[in-house]
């Protein structure tokens, strides 16, 4: 959300996000106001011939999805699908994603061989898939050794602590020179973050300018930059300097080395 002019406004929003974890004012407010559509629902299909029965200890009240058109997260919903597409088009035998999305690395495994680097790892039997437990600022691989290397909406958490992680006040930019040493002369990085106004959200992520996040890069080549803006529309090959002024888009970097 964009910060108002407005003090007083900027002050509760404020206060609702320090609220928001342990008790959301908003989710409640909303809550209140669809159960008695769900208690309706309860009680005709309760009605209904064939109904089974309802033991109200199974029941999950389920309040949010009544939407007029389905909701769905825009950044990672584009990212994933662009960065899916060029590794795809690649046809790299084996592909290297440093902490993105689970989904997003799942998926990948049905056309490549992937490791899946994160200080969290998983468990999984998945076929092409092996979970490697590592550091994004000390990858577990020798200098100039990964063509094919992905890293999406992870670095502007590094360094705060959300995950479990060190507290590092480097920790966007370490990443990116760790991302950068590791990487193959000739390689692919698909890379994503939280572009516009640079700022730090504690704890939850930074958000920097595109041409600090390139400058992190020292020594890479920008191929493509790409973005989801403000409004969640994709914005495929635009100017690097087109969303400086956004509030919280997502750029898209595909970098050689």
């Amino acid at each position: 959300m964009k910060k108002s002019k407005n003090p007083f406004f900027n002050f509760v929003y404020s206060v609702y996000l320090w609220l928001q974890p342990i008790l959301d004012p908003i989710k409640i407010t909303i809550s209140i106001w669809r159960y008695p559509g769900f208690l309706k629902d309860l009680i005709n299909y309760s009605k209904l011939k064939d109904a089974e029965e309802i033991n109200l200890l199974d029941v999950q009240p389920c309040l949010a999805e009544k939407t007029k058109t389905a909701k769905f997260d825009t950044h990672y919903f584009y990212q994933d699908i662009w960065a899916a597409k060029k590794i795809f088009a690649s046809k790299v035998e084996n592909h290297i994603d440093v902490g993105s999305r689970i989904d997003f690395v799942g998926f990948l495994s049905s056309f490549t061989r992937i490791a899946f680097v994160d200080i969290r790892p998983i468990e999984t039997n998945l076929e092409n898939f092996q979970s490697i437990k590592g550091d994004i600022l000390s990858l577990p691989f020798k200098d100039n050794s990964v063509s094919s290397l992905s890293c999406l909406h992870v670095a502007e958490h590094i360094g705060l602590g959300r995950y479990g992680d060190s507290l590092n006040p480097l920790g966007t930019k370490k990443a990116c020179w760790e991302l950068t040493r590791v990487l193959a002369r000739g390689g692919n990085l698909y890379f994503s973050v939280p572009v516009g106004k640079s700022r730090l959200c504690f704890n939850a992520h930074r958000i920097h300018s595109p041409e600090q996040i390139f400058q992190y890069f020292d020594g890479l080549k920008l191929v493509e930059f790409s973005a989801v803006d403000d409004k969640g529309a994709f914005r495929k090959n635009i100017d690097i300097g087109a969303l400086k002024d956004e509030n919280y888009a997502c750029g898209l970097f595909w970098l050689k080395k």
